[in-house]
């Protein structure tokens, strides 16, 4: 079976999980996140000079989410043919268990191994449920 891949909603859907991060992490879940990291607040001027070193991870943590938008377009293709219902629902749920399956049990391992809290755990594992929701819904949703 060939599919055929959008990339324009592979790119949409990943410069929306990666603007997701964004607000997660600044906006929504900074505090907290931040106290649970053990890290603390910088001034205006070592933001700046922290942010001009961050090009390169923003650039390589976007690479990641186009290629996990890619792979999750292909699951959605498979389900929606397996399963005669393509579309938004297909790609939500999709989503969900790519994050269940993959992500919510992966990421116990930091609080397993690493000493990592269970509530940074649910802040981590927030941003991916809601991220591969987010990706879930543009690839199958699209048309």
């Amino acid at each position: 079976m060939e599919i055929h891949v959008n990339w324009l909603s592979v790119f949409v859907a990943a410069i929306a999980h990666f603007m997701l991060g964004w607000a997660w992490y600044s906006a929504l879940f900074q505090d907290p996140w931040m106290k649970e990291m053990g890290l603390k607040k910088k001034s205006k001027k070592e933001m700046e000079k922290a942010m001009k070193g961050m090009a390169k991870g923003m650039a390589i943590n976007f690479a990641t989410l186009v290629v996990t938008a890619w792979v999750l377009c292909h699951i959605i293709h498979m389900s929606a043919n397996m399963f005669q219902m393509p579309g938004l629902v297909t790609g939500l749920k999709t989503g969900f268990f790519v994050w269940l399956g993959f992500f919510a049990t992966t990421l116990v391992n930091s609080v397993l191994w690493e000493s990592r809290s269970w509530k940074l755990y649910s802040i981590n594992v927030g941003y991916h449920f809601v991220g591969l929701l987010l990706m879930g819904a543009i690839l199958g949703g699209w048309r």
